[in-house]
């Protein structure tokens, strides 16, 4: 496996230095063309090499690997032919993806064909969240209940969100090490409105911004719709690797950066306190918004639950940090509430974009929510007991059914990064959907369209015999015979 870096300059070229430390080990040993052209197809695929890069020129590579010229050039040669790169006179070669990989649409819920639709009785494994937690919503129905009545008295618009609540979230932040008062903190309706609304206010079409690759698919949907230029930072098995990282923003000066370093989606994978801090002063030396996305923090299956990444930052060094998060993985996603915490004066400009969109919040929603956050650290230690119940049962499934595939089990969040061996995320994917399992496919992850083929993301938030069941026809459809050929790329929901 390559060491996992990324490249992503800004004259979108790779060097021959930066190439060749990208690939194996056993290819630097012993380069052959066919393994040094499955090598650079497995790097684009898996978006550590982006797509439209121009590659070394051939003797120049060869110079590199200590290899021949005719090794390199029958490498391009392969990579041409199986459409992962393209040469014109003059210009160079440049990576690219064949036919079959294009671009994945925004998802819809889509009623046939094997989707996501109301009523179906498949198994949704596009969606890794748990569902409510009963008794607990119970009561804090039952709590809501009493203080509707006092507030329906009002005309209930709350553009900043509910007193209470703004103070609760507010009090999370500072008991974890952020110190926050309640000004700092704007309820939203999820973290993907958080999301959308912070993008809204700080950038501007043709903008450039950095996210991971993989990250998660409905901010890369929010970003395209948005007209965003897009560059990344790859998140390998390996983790971040900040030396790219912090070129990539020295070199490009994004706008923004959006990060998952909690249990990072969806890989799972969790961030070093020291690459917090190098990422912390890398955004601030370059003018950098950097957005957090917390949704998942809380989901810290083997080691404690980690500090704010904004809590790192000395003494009025986070002021360019966003830091979003919702009840959406810790209770229920059919619960609207999410939160921005930022600088007062940032959350008064973001609640004039929210109240633009939607003037208020639902009031009964927020009411919900109160005790839910409150009560959190009593309900959290069984639902996390839950999931690693269920994470047993899904790596047992997978070790059962596809003891082919491969992949790590991750500290905390929601699902596994599955690795297929092939390239068919997309057509097994569509395959999986007519035996009514519907799933993430790797490429709707991926910020450049038709990487990351080879993946498959599986939550284990469904009961171990529904997982069980899952992964049991995810394995027929992978092993009936039958090639997977490229899939037809439809619209497809995951959250």
């Amino acid at each position: 496996m390559a060491n996992g870096r990324v490249v992503q300059t800004a004259d979108r070229t790779i060097g021959s230095r930066q190439l060749a430390a990208l690939l194996p080990s056993e290819v630097l040993a012993r380069p052959g063309y066919r393994s040094l052209a499955d090598a650079v197809r497995t790097l684009i695929l898996d978006g550590r090499i982006a797509l439209h890069v121009r590659l070394p020129a051939e003797r120049e590579l060869a110079e590199a690997l200590g290899a021949s010229r005719a090794t390199v050039t029958g490498a391009y040669d392969l990579l041409r032919e199986s459409g992962y790169v393209r040469s014109r006179r003059g210009s160079g070669t440049w990576t690219e993806l064949p036919e079959g990989h294009g671009p994945v649409g925004a998802h819809l819920l889509v009623g046939s064909g094997g989707y996501i639709a109301d009523g179906d009785p498949g198994i949704d494994l596009a969606i890794a969240a748990l569902g409510a937690p009963q008794d607990a919503l119970a009561e804090a129905l039952a709590r809501a209940a009493t203080r509707l009545p006092g507030l329906a008295r009002s005309p209930g618009y709350n553009p900043f969100g509910l007193p209470d609540l703004r103070s609760a979230v507010a009090e999370r932040f500072t008991r974890r090490g952020l110190p926050t008062r309640p000004e700092q903190i704007l309820v939203t309706a999820g973290a993907q409105q958080a999301f959308s609304l912070v993008v809204s206010l700080l950038c501007r079409p043709g903008d450039r911004v950095v996210t991971e690759n993989p990250t998660y698919a409905n901010a890369l949907d929010a970003l395209r719709h948005a007209r965003l230029r897009t560059g990344s930072i790859a998140v390998s098995d390996a983790g971040w690797d900040m030396e790219i990282a912090e070129s990539t923003l020295r070199q490009t000066v994004p706008r923004m950066a959006y990060v998952i370093p909690d249990f990072h989606n969806p890989t799972g994978l969790l961030m070093p306190q020291e690459q917090r801090l190098r990422l912390l002063s890398a955004t601030r030396r370059t003018g950098t918004w950097l957005v957090v996305d917390e949704t998942i923090a809380d989901i810290a299956l083997d080691v404690p639950p980690p500090a704010p990444l904004a809590s790192l930052a000395p003494r009025g060094g986070a002021d360019h940090v966003v830091t979003i998060g919702s009840l959406s993985k810790t209770h229920w996603g059919g619960l609207r509430v999410g939160w921005v915490r930022a600088t007062a004066k940032m959350i008064t400009e973001l609640t004039a974009v929210k109240v633009a969109a939607d003037m208020t919040g639902s009031v009964l929603d927020q009411l919900v929510a109160l005790p839910l956050l409150e009560g959190l650290e009593r309900t959290l230690p069984a639902r996390l007991a839950q999931l690693r119940g269920q994470r047993e049962a899904l790596v047992r499934a997978l070790e059962r059914h596809t003891p082919e595939w491969s992949w790590q089990v991750p500290p905390g969040g929601l699902s596994l990064w599955v690795d297929l061996g092939e390239s068919v995320s997309s057509a097994l994917a569509e395959r999986a959907g007519a035996c009514g399992v519907h799933i993430g496919r790797g490429a709707r992850f991926g910020v450049d369209p038709g990487t990351f083929e080879h993946r498959l993301r599986i939550p284990y938030t469904l009961a171990e015999g529904r997982l069980d069941e899952a992964v049991r026809r995810l394995a027929a459809a992978f092993h009936d015979g039958v090639p997977l050929a490229p899939a037809v790329e439809r619209p497809h929901w995951v959250a």
